[in-house]
Protein backbone atom coordinates (compact mmCIF):
# COMPACT_ATOMS: atom_id res chain seq x y z
CA UNK A 1 0.00 0.00 0.00
CA UNK A 2 1.18 3.43 -0.80
CA UNK A 3 1.95 5.83 2.11
CA UNK A 4 0.10 9.20 2.78
CA UNK A 5 1.98 12.48 3.58
CA UNK A 6 0.81 15.69 4.50
CA UNK A 7 3.13 18.77 3.48
CA UNK A 8 2.61 21.93 5.47
CA UNK A 9 3.53 25.16 3.10
CA UNK A 10 2.78 22.86 -0.42
CA UNK A 11 2.98 25.88 -2.25
CA UNK A 12 6.30 26.74 -1.23
CA UNK A 13 9.39 26.21 -3.05
CA UNK A 14 10.46 23.06 -0.68
CA UNK A 15 6.88 21.77 -0.59
CA UNK A 16 6.61 21.99 -4.36
CA UNK A 17 10.04 20.15 -4.87
CA UNK A 18 9.05 17.73 -1.92
CA UNK A 19 5.18 17.01 -3.66
CA UNK A 20 6.87 16.08 -6.49
CA UNK A 21 9.36 13.45 -5.49
CA UNK A 22 6.94 12.22 -2.97
CA UNK A 23 4.21 11.28 -5.97
CA UNK A 24 6.77 10.05 -8.04
CA UNK A 25 7.14 7.63 -5.35
CA UNK A 26 3.90 6.69 -5.27
CA UNK A 27 2.81 8.03 -2.27
CA UNK A 28 -0.82 10.31 -1.87
CA UNK A 29 0.10 13.74 -0.99
CA UNK A 30 -1.99 16.23 1.00
CA UNK A 31 -0.99 19.64 1.45
CA UNK A 32 -2.09 22.62 3.90
CA UNK A 33 -3.29 26.25 2.17
CA UNK A 34 -3.74 29.15 3.38
CA UNK A 35 -6.93 30.98 2.26
CA UNK A 36 -6.17 34.10 -0.01
CA UNK A 37 -8.66 36.24 -2.08
CA UNK A 38 -5.68 35.04 -5.16
CA UNK A 39 -4.63 31.63 -6.10
CA UNK A 40 -1.32 31.22 -5.00
CA UNK A 41 -0.63 27.61 -5.58
CA UNK A 42 1.34 28.41 -8.96
CA UNK A 43 4.09 26.50 -7.97
CA UNK A 44 2.04 22.70 -7.78
CA UNK A 45 -0.63 23.87 -10.57
CA UNK A 46 1.36 21.30 -12.75
CA UNK A 47 0.79 17.98 -10.50
CA UNK A 48 -2.93 18.64 -9.39
CA UNK A 49 -5.49 17.16 -10.99
CA UNK A 50 -9.76 17.18 -9.91
CA UNK A 51 -10.09 15.65 -6.86
CA UNK A 52 -12.72 13.80 -8.42
CA UNK A 53 -10.35 11.82 -10.99
CA UNK A 54 -10.00 8.46 -9.51
CA UNK A 55 -6.44 8.67 -10.10
CA UNK A 56 -5.76 11.74 -8.17
CA UNK A 57 -3.22 11.38 -5.53
CA UNK A 58 -2.47 15.04 -4.67
CA UNK A 59 -5.18 16.97 -2.45
CA UNK A 60 -5.27 20.59 -1.06
CA UNK A 61 -7.08 21.54 2.58
CA UNK A 62 -7.24 24.81 3.57
CA UNK A 63 -5.91 25.61 6.98
CA UNK A 64 -3.68 27.82 9.13
CA UNK A 65 -0.44 27.27 11.86
CA UNK A 66 -2.59 29.64 14.31
CA UNK A 67 -5.69 26.94 14.55
CA UNK A 68 -4.94 24.40 16.51
CA UNK A 69 -8.37 22.91 16.41
CA UNK A 70 -8.20 22.39 12.36
CA UNK A 71 -5.30 20.69 12.62
CA UNK A 72 -6.34 18.29 15.02
CA UNK A 73 -9.19 17.38 12.69
CA UNK A 74 -7.28 17.40 9.71
CA UNK A 75 -4.64 14.82 11.06
CA UNK A 76 -7.67 12.78 12.28
CA UNK A 77 -9.00 12.82 8.72
CA UNK A 78 -5.94 12.29 6.67
CA UNK A 79 -4.13 10.17 8.86
CA UNK A 80 -0.70 10.31 7.29
CA UNK A 81 2.36 8.08 7.90
CA UNK A 82 4.71 11.21 7.60
CA UNK A 83 4.22 14.90 8.16
CA UNK A 84 6.58 17.40 6.89
CA UNK A 85 6.47 20.68 8.61
CA UNK A 86 7.93 23.30 6.53
CA UNK A 87 5.20 26.34 6.65
CA UNK A 88 6.87 29.05 8.67
CA UNK A 89 7.18 33.12 8.04
CA UNK A 90 10.58 32.19 6.81
CA UNK A 91 11.67 35.50 5.53
CA UNK A 92 14.69 36.83 7.86
CA UNK A 93 14.70 40.21 7.02
CA UNK A 94 10.63 39.98 7.25
CA UNK A 95 10.90 38.84 10.95
CA UNK A 96 12.92 42.10 12.29
CA UNK A 97 9.60 44.24 10.84
CA UNK A 98 7.23 41.16 12.19
CA UNK A 99 8.43 39.65 15.52
CA UNK A 100 5.70 38.44 17.15
CA UNK A 101 4.11 37.40 13.95
CA UNK A 102 6.79 35.53 13.28
CA UNK A 103 7.27 34.06 16.44
CA UNK A 104 3.57 32.42 16.88
CA UNK A 105 3.93 31.03 13.32
CA UNK A 106 7.26 30.06 12.65
CA UNK A 107 7.58 29.01 16.61
CA UNK A 108 4.13 28.25 18.32
CA UNK A 109 2.80 26.55 14.71
CA UNK A 110 4.98 23.77 15.01
CA UNK A 111 4.12 23.02 18.86
CA UNK A 112 0.43 23.42 17.53
CA UNK A 113 1.35 20.47 15.12
CA UNK A 114 3.41 18.35 17.62
CA UNK A 115 0.39 18.79 20.22
CA UNK A 116 -2.18 17.60 17.53
CA UNK A 117 -0.19 14.87 16.44
CA UNK A 118 0.56 13.65 20.16
CA UNK A 119 -3.92 14.02 20.77
CA UNK A 120 -5.07 12.32 18.80
CA UNK A 121 -2.56 9.31 18.48
CA UNK A 122 -1.45 9.40 15.18
CA UNK A 123 1.30 7.19 14.82
CA UNK A 124 3.56 9.41 12.10
CA UNK A 125 7.33 10.54 11.66
CA UNK A 126 7.28 13.93 12.02
CA UNK A 127 10.00 16.16 9.72
CA UNK A 128 10.47 19.77 11.19
CA UNK A 129 12.41 22.24 8.93
CA UNK A 130 14.80 23.54 10.83
CA UNK A 131 17.24 26.08 9.62
CA UNK A 132 20.93 27.43 9.41
CA UNK A 133 19.94 30.80 11.17
CA UNK A 134 19.56 29.16 14.24
CA UNK A 135 23.43 29.35 14.49
CA UNK A 136 23.29 33.10 13.38
CA UNK A 137 26.53 34.44 14.84
CA UNK A 138 28.57 31.38 16.04
CA UNK A 139 31.20 30.93 13.86
CA UNK A 140 31.52 28.42 10.88
CA UNK A 141 31.56 25.54 10.10
CA UNK A 142 28.50 24.36 11.88
CA UNK A 143 27.05 21.28 12.23
CA UNK A 144 24.81 19.04 14.36
CA UNK A 145 26.71 19.94 17.58
CA UNK A 146 27.37 23.84 17.07
CA UNK A 147 25.75 25.84 19.77
CA UNK A 148 22.96 27.98 18.59
CA UNK A 149 23.08 31.82 18.56
CA UNK A 150 20.27 32.99 16.62
CA UNK A 151 20.21 37.17 15.28
CA UNK A 152 16.58 37.22 14.23
CA UNK A 153 13.62 36.46 15.12
CA UNK A 154 13.11 34.10 12.50
CA UNK A 155 16.10 32.36 13.96
CA UNK A 156 14.27 32.29 17.88
CA UNK A 157 11.48 31.06 16.09
CA UNK A 158 13.40 28.37 14.68
CA UNK A 159 15.20 27.48 17.38
CA UNK A 160 11.91 27.15 19.83
CA UNK A 161 10.56 24.85 16.95
CA UNK A 162 13.73 22.81 17.26
CA UNK A 163 14.17 22.50 21.06
CA UNK A 164 10.14 21.34 20.74
CA UNK A 165 10.85 18.63 18.31
CA UNK A 166 13.68 17.71 20.61
CA UNK A 167 11.33 17.05 23.82
CA UNK A 168 8.07 15.51 21.97
CA UNK A 169 10.71 12.96 20.31
CA UNK A 170 12.26 11.97 24.06
CA UNK A 171 9.28 13.26 26.27
CA UNK A 172 6.37 10.91 24.39
CA UNK A 173 8.40 8.60 21.97
CA UNK A 174 7.17 10.76 18.79
CA UNK A 175 9.94 10.19 15.61
CA UNK A 176 10.18 13.35 15.35
CA UNK A 177 13.27 14.67 12.82
CA UNK A 178 14.68 18.45 12.77
CA UNK A 179 16.60 18.30 9.11
CA UNK A 180 19.00 21.77 9.94
CA UNK A 181 18.96 22.94 6.07
CA UNK A 182 21.62 25.72 5.13
CA UNK A 183 20.33 27.97 2.41
CA UNK A 184 19.03 25.99 -0.79
CA UNK A 185 17.60 27.77 -4.00
CA UNK A 186 16.07 27.47 -7.00
CA UNK A 187 13.73 29.01 -9.89
CA UNK A 188 10.88 28.91 -7.60
CA UNK A 189 12.38 30.57 -4.65
CA UNK A 190 10.49 33.50 -3.48
CA UNK A 191 10.92 36.60 -5.23
CA UNK A 192 12.05 38.94 -2.02
CA UNK A 193 14.92 36.20 -1.28
CA UNK A 194 18.37 37.65 -2.54
CA UNK A 195 19.40 34.76 -4.87
CA UNK A 196 16.38 35.42 -6.96
CA UNK A 197 16.23 38.70 -6.62
CA UNK A 198 19.28 38.71 -8.35
CA UNK A 199 18.44 36.42 -10.83
CA UNK A 200 15.08 38.39 -11.87
CA UNK A 201 17.29 41.11 -12.42
CA UNK A 202 19.88 39.67 -14.22
CA UNK A 203 17.21 38.58 -16.71
CA UNK A 204 14.99 41.83 -16.67
CA UNK A 205 18.27 43.77 -17.11
CA UNK A 206 19.53 41.70 -20.36
CA UNK A 207 16.17 42.08 -21.87
CA UNK A 208 16.43 45.89 -21.42
CA UNK A 209 13.07 45.90 -18.71
CA UNK A 210 15.42 47.39 -15.83
CA UNK A 211 19.28 48.91 -15.40
CA UNK A 212 19.73 48.08 -11.45
CA UNK A 213 18.93 46.18 -8.58
CA UNK A 214 18.87 47.47 -4.96
CA UNK A 215 21.20 44.75 -2.67
CA UNK A 216 21.96 45.26 1.02
CA UNK A 217 24.89 43.12 2.49
CA UNK A 218 27.12 41.65 -0.17
CA UNK A 219 29.47 40.51 2.13
CA UNK A 220 27.33 38.16 3.59
CA UNK A 221 28.80 34.50 3.36
CA UNK A 222 26.36 31.20 2.70
CA UNK A 223 26.27 28.27 1.72
CA UNK A 224 23.75 27.13 -1.25
CA UNK A 225 22.89 24.59 -2.59
CA UNK A 226 20.10 23.56 -4.76
CA UNK A 227 16.09 22.83 -3.13
CA UNK A 228 15.63 19.91 -5.38
CA UNK A 229 18.50 17.65 -3.34
CA UNK A 230 17.52 19.06 -0.30
CA UNK A 231 13.70 17.88 -0.22
CA UNK A 232 15.42 14.15 -1.12
CA UNK A 233 17.42 14.70 2.32
CA UNK A 234 13.96 15.35 3.70
CA UNK A 235 12.42 12.19 2.41
CA UNK A 236 15.65 10.83 3.96
CA UNK A 237 15.35 11.60 7.48
CA UNK A 238 12.47 9.74 7.31
CA UNK A 239 13.10 6.78 6.03
CA UNK A 240 15.83 6.13 8.49
CA UNK A 241 15.43 3.72 11.21
CA UNK A 242 15.80 6.32 14.34
CA UNK A 243 14.70 10.21 14.64
CA UNK A 244 17.80 11.78 14.83
CA UNK A 245 18.85 15.56 13.77
CA UNK A 246 20.50 16.07 10.22
CA UNK A 247 22.29 19.36 8.53
CA UNK A 248 22.30 19.45 5.08
CA UNK A 249 24.65 21.75 3.38
CA UNK A 250 27.26 21.69 0.61
CA UNK A 251 30.04 22.86 2.55
CA UNK A 252 31.35 25.73 0.20
CA UNK A 253 31.50 29.10 0.80
CA UNK A 254 29.87 32.21 -1.25
CA UNK A 255 29.39 35.62 -0.43
CA UNK A 256 26.44 37.16 -2.08
CA UNK A 257 29.29 39.06 -4.41
CA UNK A 258 30.12 35.64 -5.47
CA UNK A 259 26.97 35.04 -6.30
CA UNK A 260 26.20 38.06 -7.74
CA UNK A 261 29.32 37.89 -10.04
CA UNK A 262 27.88 34.32 -11.43
CA UNK A 263 24.96 35.44 -11.98
CA UNK A 264 25.66 39.04 -13.91
CA UNK A 265 28.44 37.04 -15.68
CA UNK A 266 26.82 34.09 -16.77
CA UNK A 267 24.55 36.67 -18.78
CA UNK A 268 27.84 38.39 -20.02
CA UNK A 269 26.92 41.54 -17.74
CA UNK A 270 28.90 43.55 -15.51
CA UNK A 271 27.64 43.56 -12.70
CA UNK A 272 29.08 46.62 -10.44
CA UNK A 273 27.58 48.65 -13.50
CA UNK A 274 23.66 47.00 -12.19
CA UNK A 275 24.28 46.80 -8.65
CA UNK A 276 22.95 49.55 -6.10
CA UNK A 277 23.33 49.81 -2.41
CA UNK A 278 20.39 50.47 -0.32
CA UNK A 279 20.89 50.03 3.71
CA UNK A 280 16.94 49.35 4.38
CA UNK A 281 18.31 45.87 3.16
CA UNK A 282 20.41 45.23 6.37
CA UNK A 283 19.38 43.45 9.18
CA UNK A 284 19.31 44.75 12.49
CA UNK A 285 21.85 41.99 13.62
CA UNK A 286 24.01 40.47 10.26
CA UNK A 287 25.10 36.66 10.21
CA UNK A 288 28.25 36.79 8.89
CA UNK A 289 29.06 33.00 7.96
CA UNK A 290 27.39 29.62 7.88
CA UNK A 291 28.71 26.95 6.43
CA UNK A 292 27.46 24.08 7.15
CA UNK A 293 29.14 20.25 7.51
CA UNK A 294 27.02 17.51 6.72
CA UNK A 295 29.51 15.03 7.21
CA UNK A 296 26.26 13.01 9.34
CA UNK A 297 23.88 13.04 6.61
CA UNK A 298 26.42 11.92 4.20
CA UNK A 299 27.67 8.98 6.58
CA UNK A 300 24.02 7.79 7.68
CA UNK A 301 22.08 8.75 4.88
CA UNK A 302 23.78 8.43 1.71
CA UNK A 303 23.16 12.25 1.09
CA UNK A 304 25.62 13.99 -1.12
CA UNK A 305 24.99 17.47 -2.66
CA UNK A 306 25.78 17.59 -6.07
CA UNK A 307 25.19 21.24 -7.22
CA UNK A 308 27.00 23.98 -6.44
CA UNK A 309 26.77 27.97 -6.25
CA UNK A 310 27.78 29.06 -9.34
CA UNK A 311 25.91 26.14 -10.99
CA UNK A 312 23.27 27.09 -8.96
CA UNK A 313 23.27 30.98 -10.38
CA UNK A 314 23.11 29.65 -13.49
CA UNK A 315 20.46 27.24 -13.86
CA UNK A 316 17.98 30.14 -11.88
CA UNK A 317 19.39 32.96 -14.06
CA UNK A 318 18.59 30.65 -17.54
CA UNK A 319 15.02 29.87 -15.96
CA UNK A 320 14.27 33.59 -14.98
CA UNK A 321 15.57 34.69 -18.97
CA UNK A 322 13.48 32.25 -19.99
CA UNK A 323 10.63 33.50 -17.90
CA UNK A 324 11.05 37.08 -18.86
CA UNK A 325 11.13 35.64 -23.05
CA UNK A 326 8.30 33.59 -22.67
CA UNK A 327 5.48 36.12 -22.50
CA UNK A 328 7.64 37.93 -25.36
CA UNK A 329 7.30 35.18 -27.33
CA UNK A 330 3.55 34.41 -26.91
CA UNK A 331 2.97 38.22 -27.86
CA UNK A 332 4.98 37.56 -31.15
CA UNK A 333 3.11 34.08 -31.94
Amino acid sequence: MSKTALITGITGQDGSYLAELLLSKGYTVHGLIRRASTFNTHRIDHLYRDPHDPDSKLFLHYGDLSDGARLVTLLAEIHPQEVYHLAAQSHVRVSFDEPEHTGDVTGIGTTRLLEAIRMIGLDCRFYQASTSEMFGATPPPQREDTPFYPRSPYGAAKLYSYWMVRNYREGYGMFATNGILFNHESPRRGETFVTRKITRAVADIASGRADHVFLGNLDAVRDWGYAPEYVEGMWRMLQADEPDDFVLATGHAYTVRDFVEAAFGHAGLDWEKHVRFDDRYLRPTEVDALIGDASKARNVLGWEPRVLTPELARIMVDADIERVRAPEAARLA
